[in-house]
């Protein structure tokens, strides 16, 4: 079988199912990814890059589609001496959204099609008005959302079948397009994220154990989108309360998801200037290999995920397979995968005084919360294992590779 994997970040979603497959005599795998891509080929790699940059006098509502269709003509055209060569495949995965996959049935009108899905644009109802509770949002910021979804739609309309990583996320796309989309999860390294007793972790002079008051935090960028405004604030809280505590926060000083601030500070600059923190008890580490992430879930007391309705981060699973105790948003995609009281905590996003009452209740007995840490490691190992998963997911691939 000869399998073609189209991600402008490659590997990304798809570098477990790779790691699967490599070195069997019966996979032919190629994928394509942008040139500025500095991520670790793993198989043999078409590069392509977009010929120019979006019009600035384009409407502004397509924007967004004029770099999809410029994007995916890069695609097209990087792999057109590919095809003439004599590749063919069998199957196509391309990660939908940016446009890099849109034209590919072009080129191989008889390879079978399937988009991995993480989200469908709504302007009410989901990531885009929650934040603002819900507020009549301008004319062209509706039109700006909707047109977001044009490349989706044509990954939608061309698909032989599609995946999504979770139900929530499934849901968010138009109902008659979902009785052909899989929910089917990448998977969590069980065995490199568990847990260890005995661990330790150093900043600086301090070396933190298993069992210390430690809150750990960790997204891709300090925003709103990830509750880091509402995270700080509950800091504040805590420290006052528990001056023994110690917050690890891992991430970039940036805006990944959102809305950046109009004052042009980062929202980590905000905090600082404006909450009553301890700042020799809170060790912001920036962005960190893997390694570094499961060492600091495992020796973390509580674990804070906070999300709008938006896509699920692998962090939070990653923690409870590494047996950490997640304090989460009491939102939808959260709730897929914590039960409150049950295998973790949820609070309400917008209620910092909650998360600090939780996190103070946490750190006062620890031992009390050890079922619910032992059950989220069960959950991540009986659903959410990688090497179940990546034996579900190939198997979808032949089923779809044999229509």
């Amino acid at each position: 079988m000869r399998i073609l994997f189209v991600h402008n970040n490659f590997p990304g979603q798809y570098a477990r199912l790779v790691r699967h497959l490599k070195g069997r005599r019966d996979i032919d795998m190629l994928s394509g990814s942008l040139s500025s891509n500095k991520q670790p080929a793993l198989i043999k790699r078409v590069e392509y890059t977009p010929h120019r940059e979006v019009r600035k006098d384009i409407h502004p509502a397509l924007s967004y589609t004029e770099m999809s269709v410029i994007r995916g003509q890069a695609v097209y055209t990087a792999f057109m001496p590919v095809k003439a060569k004599g590749f063919n495949p069998d199957i196509i995965l391309a990660h939908s959204g940016f446009g890099d996959g849109i034209f590919l049935k072009d080129l191989w009108p008889k390879a079978k099609y399937m988009p991995y899905f993480e989200w469908y644009y709504h302007a009410y109802g989901s990531d885009s008005s929650f934040l603002d509770h819900e507020a009549p949002k301008k004319p062209d910021a509706e039109l700006k959302i909707r047109m977001k979804n044009t490349a989706i739609l044509h990954d939608l309309a061309a698909m032989d079948w599609g995946q999504c990583p979770t139900e929530f996320q499934k849901s968010q796309f138009p109902a008659h397009f979902r009785d052909r989309i899989s929910v089917l999860h990448d998977g969590v390294d069980t065995d490199y994220f568990s847990p260890d007793e005995t661990a330790t972790f150093s900043v600086g002079d301090l070396v933190f154990r298993k069992g210390d008051p430690i809150i750990t935090y960790i997204a891709r960028g300090m925003e709103p989108y990830r509750g880091f405004p509402q995270f700080m604030e509950a800091v504040a809280i805590l420290q006052k309360r528990r001056p023994e505590a110690q917050v690890i926060i891992i991430g970039d000083d940036r805006v990944a998801y959102g809305a950046k601030r109009p004052d042009g500070k980062t929202y980590k600059e905000w905090a600082l200037e404006n909450l009553e923190l301890d700042q020799s008890r809170i060790h912001f580490l920036g962005r960190q290999p893997l390694r570094t992430l499961r060492d600091v879930l495992r020796i973390s007391a509580a674990h804070v995920y906070l999300t709008v309705p938006f896509v699920l981060s692998w962090s939070m699973m990653e923690a409870m397979s590494a047996g950490a105790l997640i304090v989460g948003s009491d939102t939808e995609p959260v709730r897929e995968i914590i039960t409150d009281g049950e295998n973790g905590l949820l609070v309400p996003f917008f209620e910092p005084e909650a998360l600090a009452a939780r996190l103070g209740d946490v750190l006062v007995d620890q031992e009390r919360y050890a079922p619910l840490r032992a059950r989220a490691r069960s959950l991540m190992l009986e659903r959410y294992d990688m090497k179940a998963l990546t034996k579900q997911y190939f198997n979808l691939i032949e089923r779809i590779a044999k229509g």
